[in-house]
């Protein structure tokens, strides 16, 4: 290099330096190497996959025959804590024991043709799920990948009336997404009217939804009754114990009230044994009905329905959605798991600008 002239010296050093930041910005999209493992593994016997962050259960897709849907179901924390309620699969001590098909986090509508794909499960009397249940068949799995910071999974389903008649087709890709101590899961659900027109008929019933911690709850000052499609009532009795939960929406809606409400997103914020946890809903400016509506319970459901506006602005508005056949309508969700703490709405927002700008 003696022999070099300095201005021959400074042009390779410069390449050198550009050629190593061109590197840097195309790989900026990918996943970083210090992501956790997500993991995605087919428990056939189970009839579950299981997926695992960093060599833990985050949770599993279950399509066991002893459900009338597919669920996500437990869900953890990074905390290891869950965020899902037990019952009535397994049950801890105390919790609450209403509303027995409302199990992990599902997609599903209460009135699809007249048939109740919302509060299916085998706890109903048999004369009235033969009748007004449909039920959501697993079909197969298409594809199960793993990956640094991201696993992915997509599933075929079928709904079915009581009486056998496929409904609706279902093609659902789930996306795993570790982000620190964050946990992100995408669903992006089309569903397809495959033998004649489907009506989504207006309901609270739907669609969207998880059952949460009954840590998570928020106080439930006197007993409340809830009735459902089929004109069956359920009591919510008054708190005795402790609970921590509080709802926020992008609107800046609180508590109770932000039900029925349209939003963006809603965040449920409290704490699990110790933990301050974040559950975050995002709807998606591509879904029908956007901004959704909310059927956004104290009492532990928390679910978007951008179907249900008869029951959500007290008929002053009737939304009777027709699929005709051989047409598919889509709906994009984003889950957003905050450990440790409570996210900003500033933080939230960031989320939710990376979803919408994704799919």
């Amino acid at each position: 290099m003696k022999n070099q002239s300095p201005a021959l010296f400074l042009s390779i050093v410069i390449f050198f330096f550009s050629c190593n930041s061109t590197a840097v910005k195309q790989g900026d999209d990918k996943q970083n190497n210090n992501d956790p493992k997500v993991e995605l593994i087919d428990q056939k016997a189970d009839q579950k996959v299981d997926v695992m962050i960093g060599g833990k259960l985050f949770t599993s897709y279950c399509y066991s025959d002893s459900l009338m849907k597919q669920i996500l179901y437990p869900i953890f924390t990074a905390g290891d804590n869950p965020l899902t309620r037990g019952w009535p699969i397994k049950p801890r001590p105390g919790e609450s024991t209403d509303h027995p098909h409302q199990r992990g986090m599902w997609l599903n509508y209460g009135d699809v043709n007249g048939y109740d794909f919302w509060g299916n499960s085998y706890a109903i009397a048999p004369e009235i799920r033969k009748v007004h249940d449909g039920s959501i068949k697993h079909i197969k799995i298409e594809q199960l990948t793993s990956g640094s910071g991201k696993g992915t999974l997509v599933t075929d389903e079928s709904w079915v009336s009581p009486f056998g008649n496929q409904l609706l087709s279902e093609k659902t890709t789930y996306h795993f997404i570790a982000d620190g101590s964050t946990r992100i899961i995408d669903r992006i659900t089309t569903l397809t009217a495959t033998d004649s027109a489907v009506t989504f008929k207006d309901t609270k019933e739907g669609m969207f939804g998880i059952r949460y911690n009954d840590q998570m709850q928020l106080p439930i000052k006197k007993s409340e009754s809830f009735v459902d499609a089929k004109g069956d009532t359920t009591t919510i009795a008054a708190t005795s114990k402790e609970t921590t939960g509080d709802y926020i929406s992008s609107e800046g809606i609180t508590g109770d009230s932000v039900w029925s409400t349209r939003a963006k997103w809603m965040d449920l914020f409290g704490n699990i044994n110790g933990e301050n946890v974040s559950l975050v809903i995002c709807d998606h400016p591509k879904n029908f009905g956007y901004p959704t509506y909310w059927h956004a319970r104290g009492y532990g459901l928390f679910a978007a329905n951008p179907f249900g506006a008869h029951d959500f602005t007290d008929g002053k508005l009737t939304i009777d959605y027709t699929l005709p056949k051989g047409q598919s309508l889509t709906f994009r969700y984003r889950v957003i798991i905050s450990s440790g703490k409570h996210l900003t709405d500033s933080e939230i927002n960031d989320f939710v600008k990376d979803f919408d700008n994704k799919y």
